[in-house]
């Protein structure tokens, strides 16, 4: 049976709960027989083939009478906990899963082509299920109590980890666990929709002139994902620093350097936050800075880098339209503790942004890139948008597939004479508008 085929069919013992008192009986005699520090040199599948093995051996010497499927069942699970988390083993190992949901003991879901949907796999215990938490959060020094009842961690693999327990999850003990994203070429994101090919015409042609962009979504829309697909057209040569909460970026460049921020340890000590690399980054000498997500007070710091000599900077924001991610930006950079009037950060923005890339993430679970807008304001104006790209969705037909194309605007002057002094080109599809189009800029915040 295939890896996908176990984790969804609806197995009648799938829980483990006919055999579940079964396995820490056998993991512990399983570790009576062999040393796992001792196998720690061994590749993955060879060291799990061995466990397998042994452990049939002690099964057939003093184990119960258990049909061939509940044998398997047993064993694999045994393996599981042994080895590494327990009934979430299969789950981390298919590849098409992209998040792992569990709401206490008894339910669990996962996220698959961006739909959610359940599994027939259960921890057979709460117990089960603070311990598999515990081994989680120990492998970053951190701990998991009730004076300390959330925790934010990273799989070695690099999956990024949320714990949070009772007495503040009412339905038990709450883990989410979200996979290391697939580095995709813009390619391939053409092939999946996310995006055309006059679109990446213009995206390299503005990554290439330098220009700062902002991809703004959703969460799950796919904002790291294109930050990383348009990291490749930045040219060979240049000093990237990539500045994250969690290192996900897998930049192809040679001269790459990637600082991830550190929580606090046990005693609440050693906390080194975005805001600290960020300001850290500008001692490095960098040709473009590269923000995983700005959150807080960092995005002063990274605005003030953007217009302050390291233009063709990239970074994503957590907004729901291109106007919404204008207005958080400006938003997060006054929680700096540098007091700066309101007024003052719309300049900064208006001189610091280029372009805002927003994502949304539709009701098939498709992604893509819901419009491409151009800042048009300048100085001391409110915030005026020019629309370049827009997705225009169809009528929904009843397989529930969003099905639809991109709408093409014409690109400002101003951008297009900014272009040409880069060397850089408007695609013919778009073309240039001397005056701004009434269709196409808005004041932000009106439609």
């Amino acid at each position: 049976m295939s890896l996908r085929a176990r984790i969804t069919a609806p197995e009648p013992a799938a829980d483990g709960r006919e055999s579940g008192h079964l396995v820490p009986v056998y993991r512990a005699k399983l570790l009576e027989e062999i040393d796992l520090a001792e196998m720690s040199a061994l590749a993955a599948s060879e060291r799990r083939t061995r466990l397998e093995r042994v452990l049939g051996h002690i099964i057939s010497r003093e184990g119960p009478v258990l049909s061939t499927a509940e044998r398997d069942r047993l064993i694999r699970r045994v393996v599981d906990e042994a080895l590494g988390l327990g009934v979430l083993e299969p789950l981390l190992e298919d590849p098409s899963i992209t998040e792992i949901m569990v709401n206490g003991p008894d339910q669990i879901f996962i996220e698959r082509a961006g739909r959610v949907e359940p599994v027939p796999v259960r921890f057979a215990s709460n117990e089960q299920l603070m311990q598999t938490i515990e081994r989680i959060v120990s492998t970053v020094n951190r701990r998991v109590d009730e004076s300390n009842p959330m925790v934010d961690a990273r799989l070695p693999s690099g999956e990024r980890v949320n714990v949070i327990i009772p007495p503040l999850a009412l339905n038990g003990a709450t883990l989410t666990i979200r996979r290391f994203p697939r580095a995709y070429t813009l390619t391939e994101l053409i092939g999946m929709g996310t995006l055309d090919e006059q679109m990446l015409m213009l995206l390299s042609a503005l990554v290439r002139a330098k220009f700062n962009v902002v991809v703004s979504g959703p969460t799950g829309s796919g904002k790291t994902t294109l930050l990383n697909a348009l990291s490749g057209l930045i040219p060979e040569g240049e000093r990237i620093i990539t500045v994250e909460d969690a290192a996900e970026l897998q930049l192809q460049q040679a001269h790459v350097i990637r600082l991830e921020s550190r929580p606090p340890n046990v005693e609440g000590k050693g906390r080194i936050t975005i805001r600290d690399l960020v300001r850290n980054s500008l001692r490095m000498r960098p040709d473009r800075i590269i923000v995983g997500e700005v959150r807080g007070g960092e995005t002063l710091d990274m605005l003030q880098a953007m217009s302050t000599g390291h233009d063709g900077s990239l970074a994503t924001v957590h907004a729901n339209s291109a106007e919404d991610a204008l207005m958080r930006l400006q938003t997060l950079a006054s929680m700096s503790e540098v007091k700066v009037p309101y007024e003052a950060l719309r300049d900064q923005i208006n001189s610091a942004v280029d372009c805002v890339i927003q994502l949304t993430r539709q009701a098939d679970g498709s992604r893509r890139v819901a419009e491409v807008a151009l800042l048009d304001s300048h100085g001391h104006e409110d915030y005026r948008l020019a629309t370049v790209s827009r997705f225009e969705a169809l009528p929904v037909d009843a397989d529930r597939i969003v099905r639809g194309g991109f709408r093409r605007f014409p690109v400002p002057e101003r951008v297009a004479d900014r272009l040409r002094l880069a060397g850089e080109s408007v695609p013919p599809a778009f073309g240039v508008a001397a005056f701004p189009a009434e269709l196409t800029v808005r004041e932000a915040g009106q439609r």
